[in-house]
């Protein structure tokens, strides 16, 4: 049983939107703890705005509530991905090289999958695609 080209063109945008939605969420959330302790990470209580982790935390409430909803979703993607490169090697490579030794699997993954938004754009159920962008 094969299935047909015309399945996947329906179906490809909109679970790409849906991915979408679902990493915007999650890496919401890691803006929300840092941010506003809410949900509560002891590693972020004292967390200062001017420093390093606050200004991941700013980029992260803001990327994650645009990616979210898909808006402007190709440069917010492209920046996100090369804040978890950076992330990732400032944090985790110094402890090793592989990622799944030295805890930087997450982030790998995130740079990765943003930079796929980066290239593919928004998906179904984006404010990019409400606005007649390329980018949905």
């Amino acid at each position: 049983m094969s299935l047909s080209p015309a399945l996947y063109a329906t179906w490809s945008p909109r679970l790409l939107g849906l991915l979408r939605i679902i990493l915007g969420f999650l890496f919401l959330q890691h803006g929300t703890a840092k941010l506003f302790g809410a949900p509560h990470v002891a590693m972020f209580d004292g967390l200062q705005l001017l420093s390093v982790m606050g200004a991941a935390g700013v980029i992260e409430l803001v990327g994650g509530s645009l990616l979210l909803v898909g808006l402007f979703t190709r440069p917010v993607a492209f920046i996100l991905s090369g804040q978890m490169a950076a992330a990732y090697f400032m944090a985790h490579a110094p402890n090793g090289f592989l990622p799944i030794l030295n805890g930087g699997e997450m982030a790998v993954m995130y740079c990765f999958t943003f930079l796929y938004f980066a290239a593919a754009g928004a998906g179904a159920y984006s404010l990019d695609g409400l606005r007649g962008k390329a980018s949905a």
